[in-house]
């Protein structure tokens, strides 16, 4: 069973790609590739380098896939069941992620890779502009915050297994390390040794692998006894990367570590897809199901599914974090127009492969299962574990490879953002210079700080992660920008396609998008200010974000009536 429905989404989102996709490339964008792209016109050799298609797609791809596509699944399957977890991945990517991903990238190299904001600005209006800029740093802050927190989860403490062996997070860490140190060195040599890129993966994927091994045996531990407090000092040091990766040039770190991690990705795949195939895994979890953070069975089951699945679940089915990416550095590095079918909407289709197999990782599991209580990056990397223990590799070296694969996604994802967010306030404060660059990018990386460092508490008062604290918040505040983003590329199309209903492809799936979130918004609200429950800066944050949105769909009504009076009076 587990295998027909795996199979069964392999070959739906593969049809999706030369069905769907294609009607978007030739019928909706009108992909040409004798359209001159800003990788070619405008390259300075640090933010606009052209990217094969290979490459480029490894580095979009490990870049949007994060740890949304295992933790919102597998988070959503835990809580309301695998179907309708399944069933909003595999819709939600090939209708809404997909057009969503695609058209912020084309929209982008349309307008000299400038942001989706850039779009907005040029389309709808300066006002709609400073809300979307004010919107997107907000949302980007709450990524890293996420992402950071659930990584550093993953170097702390340790993992023992049914034969006795014992996975530790300090091994985890230092393989961490030496896999952030190969993706420099391949650069290096990539630039200044005239190495081959074929020939460079070749020779540094079998090191990933090295890592992978040897991080076990030489452990990077902290001298830090409490381990939430080391988790909080691991954090710092992740923002700090941050901090440091987001400025170096894409040749050095980004595109090297693209093509890395997006085969190390496909690897993953691969080993699920043979544990899946000849594993023989039986459907254990239930298809429906209502569980309440604590564990214990809610009392109702659409509500609160609707809305909360479709923000629980943002990577793997439509993230708008994917049009930042789109628009920030991957339409800088696009070689030729109609490569943007295979890295906007095909990286999109196989962040939803992730999903299913991540969905597939707590499918497997009893509904008493112990580890239904773990984080999810632990569901994942026990699955991974247990796949690889097929083909003969060591649980030990399989779980370790399960979690490297989650943070190889976040790694690309951290770096990525502090970088958009220096973008943003480039954008925002006309700062072009080193002054901008370091400002931008120190103040994007040293936020998340203040929030790694509150201590979360649940509605019983236990401690909680903050990642589990502010997902939520934002997985609906990601899933808002998406809306905003939708609306931007549906007037983008409106006002260059008139005599075409194109412009509805993606206007339909915006006004979807827009009303889950504001929905789950206005639940996290309730939730703080009636309720008590959570962080005080969640509800806090949810009002900003509403209003926010609100006043950018006004606008967007407001110009687009505008135009329509403009052209009346024309004719």
């Amino acid at each position: 069973m587990v295998l027909f429905i795996v199979v069964a989404s392999a070959l739906i989102l593969l049809a999706a790609y030369y069905t769907y996709g294609k009607f978007l490339a030739n019928t909706v964008f009108k992909l040409d590739d004798k359209n001159p792209v800003p990788s070619v016109e405008m390259e300075d050799g640090v933010d606009y380098v052209p990217a094969k298609k290979g490459m480029l797609l490894g580095q979009h791809f490990s870049a949007i896939a994060a740890a949304g596509p295992i933790n919102g699944p597998i988070l959503a399957a835990v809580i309301y069941g695998w179907a309708p977890a399944l069933l909003w991945v595999i819709l939600g990517c090939i209708f809404i992620g997909g057009i969503h991903d695609m058209g912020s990238l084309v929209a982008s190299v349309r307008h000299k890779a400038k942001s989706i904001t850039e779009v907005v600005r040029l389309n709808v209006s300066q006002r709609a502009w400073i809300l979307f800029m004010i919107f997107v740093w907000i949302t980007l802050v709450y990524v890293i915050v996420a992402f950071t927190d659930i990584t550093a989860s993953s170097f702390v403490g340790n993992v023992t297994l049914e034969n006795g062996e014992v996975v530790s997070g300090a091994g985890i860490a230092s393989s961490s390390a030496m896999y952030l140190a190969l993706p420099i060195i391949m650069g290096l040599l990539m630039r200044f040794g005239g190495l081959k890129e074929n020939l460079a993966v070749c020779i540094f994927l079998p090191l990933v692998g090295v890592a992978i091994w040897a991080g076990q045996s030489l452990p990077l531990s902290l001298p830090v006894s409490d381990p939430a407090t080391a988790q909080k000092v691991w954090g710092v040091l992740i923002l700090v990367y941050c901090l440091v990766a987001a400025m170096m040039p894409m040749w050095l770190l980004l595109q090297p570590r693209g093509a890395l991690g997006g085969y190390f990705l496909y690897i993953a795949l691969v080993v699920a897809a043979i544990g899946i195939m000849f594993g023989g895994y039986e459907i254990n979890y239930p298809a429906f199901t209502n569980l309440n953070p604590d564990g214990s069975l809610g009392e109702h089951f659409w509500t609160p599914m609707f809305p909360i699945l479709f923000i629980t679940i943002a990577c793997g089915a439509c993230s708008g974090f994917h049009a930042l990416v789109s628009s920030g550095t991957s339409s800088k590095q696009l070689a030729k127009e109609t490569d943007a079918t295979a890295i906007g909407y095909g990286a999109m289709l196989l962040e939803g492969m992730v999903a299913v197999v991540s969905i597939v990782c707590v499918m497997i599991l009893a509904q008493d299962s112990e580890l239904i209580h773990k984080a999810p990056n632990f569901i994942y990397a026990m699955g991974i574990g247990s796949f690889m223990e097929l083909i003969g590799i060591p649980a030990a070296f399989g779980i370790s490879f399960g979690l490297m694969a989650f943070t190889t996604f976040v790694y690309d994802t951290l770096d990525v953002c502090t970088r958009l967010g220096r973008y943003v306030i480039e954008e925002l404060t006309g700062w072009r210079d080193m002054k901008g660059k370091i400002l931008g990018t120190a103040l994007t990386s040293a936020v998340p700080i203040f929030f790694i460092f509150q201590t979360m508490t649940d509605a019983k008062g236990n401690v909680i992660p903050a990642w589990k604290t502010f997902w939520n918040t934002f997985g609906a505040s990601n899933q808002l920008l998406a809306a905003l983003a939708l609306i931007g590329i549906s007037i983008w199309l409106y006002n260059t396609r008139r005599n075409s209903k194109v412009w509805m492809a993606a206007c339909i799936p915006a006004v979807l998008m827009f009303l889950m979130s504001n929905w789950a918004l206005m639940l996290s609200i309730y939730d703080g200010w009636v309720l008590g429950l959570g962080h005080p800066a969640v509800p806090v944050v949810s009002v900003i974000l509403v209003i926010l949105s609100v006043l950018v769909a006004f606008e967007t009504i407001y110009s687009v009536n505008k135009s329509k009076a403009s052209i009346q009076k024309q004719d």
